[in-house]
This record gives structure tokens, sequence and C-alpha cells, in this order.
């Protein structure tokens, strides 16, 4: 069904692990129904059953065991002209929620946000300087506490989900880098955990953001995409790649915002000269604005609505840059699709046609003559929507352990 994005590592089970191990078998299927219902937002009984592959009983007998323990709800479908009894939609339960956090320069940004994908609250907490980890923590710890006071009773929140603005290693959630903020080797999820009391999971922030507008957004049902995310700490990347995302040895792929634009260019935070996000950056466009500082929705309004040759001449110089990166992310990926997030995805909302000219203009020919570039659909969610599905995780691997 069109709708219902499945990775590969959902793939059906054999009828040989069928059989193998009824536990297992259970704990697989009560993943693949969970997984389908997260990522489709709502799906009938009789998607669900064309979707696994598993019969009608086995269905309704995994969709009423995902309902008693409180991860999923039933509804009647929308009337409409069709012949027979209607197939029950199911959806994920308003009640599982993660908390999400990214820290930035500016401010420290904290969301509720359902298994359903949406985001149900989101706190930005200004900051008068760069915040250290321990005051990132602290304000996060904070926001989370005023947070789940105003969680309806029966909520349950399944952990925390970090999106930093830097580099990640893979496997415990340490800040290797994070050049904006300052953190170098910053245990900053273990700081979390420990100030909540929650299980935390850390990853880079533009990963999570691939991930995000691969499920919910402009890159649903593309098999390979590259998201480059645009925000207060500079250009981050994240690619997905036939239906998986690209990692790296240690988690740190997708630096594009280290892309070389201008060899004649300053020197970027990360010591090479003529980086992406020496040229293309936030703080230069709200400048131009005559803005100190604003949020993703605040400088969309503002390029959208500017005639102020000054800002339209800023805008055609991060652009003529930008396309250069994106140039070489299209030889590099071949990607199917390109989504733009964040100020860069305000960018594109006034020169989305400009954009795609540049950057294909001088591609190869190949790659060049398929790719899309695309806006990201998600807005403002979108670091908070992938920053919840490291909380999620867990709960969709073994649904059964609630």
């Amino acid at each position: 069904m069109s709708n219902v994005h499945q990775p590969e590592q959902r793939s059906r089970p054999s009828s040989r692990s069928r059989g193998s191990n009824p536990d297992r078998v259970r704990q697989h299927n009560l993943s693949a129904v969970l997984g389908l219902v997260h990522r489709s937002q709502g799906v009938s009984r009789s998607q669900l059953t064309q979707a696994t592959g598993l019969n009608r009983s086995t269905i309704a007998a995994l969709v009423g065991e995902l309902t008693e323990s409180g991860l999923v709800r039933e509804s009647e479908p929308a009337a409409n002209n069709r012949v027979g009894r209607p197939s029950p939609v199911v959806a994920a339960a308003p009640g599982v929620v993660a908390y999400t956090v990214n820290p930035e320069i500016d401010a420290v940004t904290v969301g509720v946000v359902g298994l359903d994908g949406t985001v149900q609250r989101r706190i930005r907490r200004e900051t008068d300087s760069i915040p250290s980890a321990s005051e990132a923590v602290a304000i996060a710890a904070a926001a989370i506490r005023d947070l789940e006071r105003d969680l309806p009773a029966g909520a349950r929140a399944t952990g925390i989900g970090v999106a930093v603005p830097g580099l990640v290693r893979r496997e415990d959630g340490l800040v290797r880098l994070a050049p904006h903020l300052g953190w170098i080797d910053e245990p900053f999820a273990d700081l979390l955990r420990e100030a909540t009391g929650l299980v935390t999971t850390a990853d880079n922030d533009a990963s999570l953001g691939a991930l995000a507008e691969s499920l919910f957004g402009a890159g649903r049902g593309v098999r390979t995409l590259v998201f480059l995310n645009g925000g207060a700490s500079g250009v981050g990347g994240g690619a997905i790649v036939d239906g998986r995302s690209l990692r790296g040895v240690d988690g740190y792929a997708g630096e594009l915002g280290h892309t070389l634009v201008n060899s004649d260019g300053v020197v970027c935070h990360c010591g090479a000269v003529g980086c992406l996000e020496t040229e293309v950056g936030q703080a230069e466009l709200l400048h131009a604005l005559g803005r100190a500082r604003g949020d993703d929705d605040d400088l969309d309004a503002l390029l959208a609505a500017t005639t102020d040759p000054g800002v339209l001449h800023e805008v055609d110089r991060q652009v003529g840059f930008l396309a250069v990166a994106l140039r070489n992310t299209i030889n590099l990926f071949n990607p199917e699709t390109i989504v733009l997030g964040g100020f860069l995805g305000a960018l594109h909302g006034v020169a989305g046609d400009r954009i795609a000219e540049l950057s294909t203009r001088s591609a190869l020919r190949g790659p060049s003559s398929s790719v899309r570039i695309r806006r990201a659909e998600l807005g403002s969610g979108r670091l908070m929507i992938g920053a919840a599905e490291l909380a999620f995780a867990g709960l969709l691997a073994d649904p059964a352990r609630v």
C-alpha cells in the first residue's frame, strides 16, 4: 500500500522462523504491526493483512494485544461507498509520547511527540549566550518537568531523544564535537539521563531530520534521499540510501556543511577553509533582515515578504554557494530527492527554481536528470520528530515489553 513505508529490516518472517520460536515470532509480528501503524499514522486492518502477509485472525489478535497494552486504538473508518463491512482503522494511542531535546547556540528546544509522529507540544527556551552542555541539560530537564505536568492522565513517556548539531558517536551518544556549541567529548545523553531519570539517546540533528522526512515528510516513499538542515549552529546533512540510513563507521557520515564551496573563503569552525556553512548561514540572513535572532518560522515569513534589495542580494549570494554543494551532492549520491530544511527551506521557498537550475546545470547529466530538490514538509518539527524515533526505537522493536 502506498501510504506505508516499510524499511528492509522489517521484512516478513520466513516460514522457518515462524515455526522455530513462537515467542520470537510473536515479538516480530507485534513489532511489524506497530511499526506499520506508527509510520502510516492510521491504517486499516485489511491493509495490515496485506502488508504483513499474516491472516486476518492473526492481525485481529495482534491488534487486540496492542490495544490492551495501550499502544494503539481502533476506530471506524470514514463513510464511503464501498460494499461490505469496512475494516477498522488502527492508529497509535495519543498517550504514548517521547520527549525531544535540540540544543542550539541561541536556544534549547524541548518537545513532546506522539507515537503517531505528531508534535504535541514545543517549548523554545532562548539563551543569552551559547549554552554549555551542563547548562543545556539544566534547561532541558526543567522544560521536561514543565511538560510532564501538562501531560494528560495516563500518558506514558518512552524516553528522550536528543538532536545534536555536531558529531555524535554511534555506540554511546557521546558528543565528540559540536563546533558551534564549543562542545568536545561531552556525555550529554548521560547527563540528561541522570537529571531526568529517563532513558536518553542522542544522534546528529541532520541525520534525524533525514529520518523524519523519509518517514513522514517530503521523502516519504523515497528510497534514496539526501537531507540538508540549516540551523543556528550551521548546516548539517543526512542520507537515506536504498532505504537505510547512511551512518559511516562511527556514525559521523553526512557532514555536508563542511563541503568545500569556496577555496578563497574564510576559516571554518572545523579548521578548514571555505566550507558551505561559512558562506551559507542563518545569521547572515537575519542580519540582512535587521534581526538579531529568530527561528525557522520567523525567517520563513520575513524572506517571503521582503522586497529589500540588500536581502535579495544576500539570498542570491547564498543560493550560489548552496548550489555548488548540491551539485557535489547530486554527483556523489545520485539521489532521487534532495530535501532542504530549516533556513535552507526558507531559501528554497523564495528561490527554489533558481536553486534547482544552478545545482543541476553543472552536475553530471545522468544523476542530475532525475533528481528533485524539495523543501522539507515537517517544518520546525522535523528534528523533534526525528529525535522521537530514538526514544521510540525500543518500543517499536519489542512492544511486548510494555
